[in-house]
């Protein structure tokens, strides 16, 4: 089984959020179960020269873009074990960062959208399944339906992975119809047409043979007006080919066992030692009392309304003088990035924020909290509290998307669960859920530890969600599950 990964960003080559997270780790998770995945994306000018210096290239061709040709170069990487192609051209990719305004963005990304097509015949490389992800390989599965007629693209079945719905590529209907230079068939209101505009996503929705997303819950919610982002009709329409898949966190980037980052490294077994000093070493690094009995509550986020950030504002005053210590890192919307620098100062006992990115940093509170919070307006399907789980930091959510799909309530006539979650978007509901979870931390620790025990526990590897995706290709392609001689032939 052969399967192309088209996307905007790949980690460790570039990202900027959890896309390239799951595109750098999902087709090496796929390869280990003998699919032939392999990974396009552009190569911008922002990809790290040490990676530059490895590729080889292999061709160039000029694609049609409008009225003029535009150079499409082809460079390969063989890197982990996995095949990484990347598209070059000056003129689109030179920037220092992945993406800009909207309109550039839309012509960049057609582009990139039609080279990844275009580039098949030359690399040898056949998928059977081209896996799109988000708004900008959203134009994949139309140019594939304007290519039907040619033999070789005959055949090859396509999945659009919505990450995020909110992010569509929505553009002036001239100017995309003008830069995907097809057919006025396709620009109709049950296709590509939205309100008088183009949304590439819409387009990719509306021609892909299947519709994945990060989580089953996810995949509900975007059918009701509410979650889904104008696009919901079309989503009710193809409920029977929409499937929701949780994405999982690579176990060698987020292992508290083998972690470079944190000062002790621990287990299941050991995580009372280990948390026990990674708490000391983080209140210390963030200026907070070396208190191994307060209750310390880590985020790590984008600070955003998204994340629920309207709620933690209207009850951060509580939450300071409600006995615990609390420890934000992220960066985003000013208002939020100066509330916690205030709290900063005027807890400082008690609050500690750095507005910043900062990957060590993240690993650090991921180890050293007791509790994470994140209260999720909506959240496709996260991947902090999976993390956060797997380090034995019991995860505080709302019940949404992801956060619903991977969280286990806990019960506390039964101990059974993985975390703590309140249903409504409510800032008091949000409040009495984090009571809730210091009432056990410091009222029943053998409950406490037992819930650490079990968000340990809990398997959210790639090799779980990468089962899933190969049984929806094969759904999608009528080929057989790939045996271990498949690959080894490519």
């Amino acid at each position: 089984m052969n399967v192309l990964f088209a996307t905007s960003e790949c980690a460790p080559f570039v990202k900027t959020g959890g896309l390239g997270d799951v595109v750098g780790s999902l087709p090496q998770a796929l390869r280990e179960k003998n699919v032939d995945a392999r990974v396009v994306l552009p190569l911008y000018n922002c990809v790290p020269g040490n990676f530059k210096e490895q590729m080889k290239y292999i061709d160039h061709i000029y694609i049609d873009m409008g009225w003029r040709k535009q150079y499409c170069g082809i460079f390969e990487l063989n890197y982990n074990n996995c095949i990484y192609y990347f598209i070059d051209n000056k003129f689109y990719f030179n920037g220092d960062k992945p993406y800009d305004y909207i309109h550039l963005d839309c012509e960049k990304f057609i582009f990139f959208s039609k080279a990844v097509l275009s580039i098949l015949p030359t690399i040898g490389f056949r998928p059977d399944v081209i896996n799109c992800n988000d708004w900008q390989t959203g134009p994949i599965p139309v140019f594939l339906d304007t290519f039907r007629d040619n033999p070789f693209f005959r055949g090859i079945k396509t999945v659009i992975t919505i990450h995020n719905l909110k992010f569509q590529g929505r553009w002036d209907l001239k100017g995309i119809k003008d830069a995907m230079g097809i057919s006025d068939y396709y620009f109709t209101p049950d296709k590509m047409e939205y309100f008088k505009d183009a949304n590439l996503l819409k387009g990719g929705m509306v021609y892909a043979d299947k519709i994945s997303t990060v989580s089953d819950t996810y995949a509900v919610e975007i059918t009701t007006p509410h979650y889904g982002e104008g696009l919901d009709s079309l989503l009710r329409a193809r409920r029977g080919d929409l499937v929701g898949i949780v994405n999982g966190i690579s176990y060698d980037d987020w292992n508290p066992s083998k972690d470079g980052y944190i000062t002790k490294k621990y287990n299941s077994r050991t995580f009372k030692a280990g948390k026990a000093a990674n708490k000391a070493e983080l209140q210390k690094e963030m200026g907070l009392p070396q208190d191994p009995n307060k209750m310390l509550v880590g985020i790590v986020s984008r600070l955003t309304d998204q994340k629920g950030f309207d709620l933690i504002a209207y009850k951060l005053e509580e939450l300071c003088n409600g006995g615990c210590q609390i420890v934000v890192l992220g960066t985003g919307e000013e208002q939020y990035e100066n509330l916690f620098r205030h709290y900063s100062w005027k807890y400082s006992d008690r609050f500690a924020a750095r507005i910043t990115y900062s990957n060590e940093l993240s690993h650090k509170i991921y180890a050293g909290c007791d509790a994470f919070l994140m209260p999720s307006a909506f959240e496709p399907c996260g991947l902090s509290q999976i993390i956060s789980m797997h380090y034995g930091t019991i995860p505080i959510v709302r019940e949404t998307g992801g956060l619903r799909d991977t969280v286990i309530p806990y019960n506390k006539y039964t101990g059974d669960g993985t975390g703590f979650s309140f249903a409504n978007y409510n800032a008091d509901e949000m409040l009495q859920c984090v009571w809730n979870a210091m009432d056990v931390y410091y009222n029943d620790k053998d409950a406490w530890n037992g819930l650490i025990r079990q968000a340990m526990a809990a398997d959210y590897s790639w090799n779980v969600s990468a089962e899933k995706y190969i049984d929806m290709y094969c759904g999608l392609t009528g080929l057989e599950r790939p045996k271990a001689a498949d690959l080894k032939k490519n």
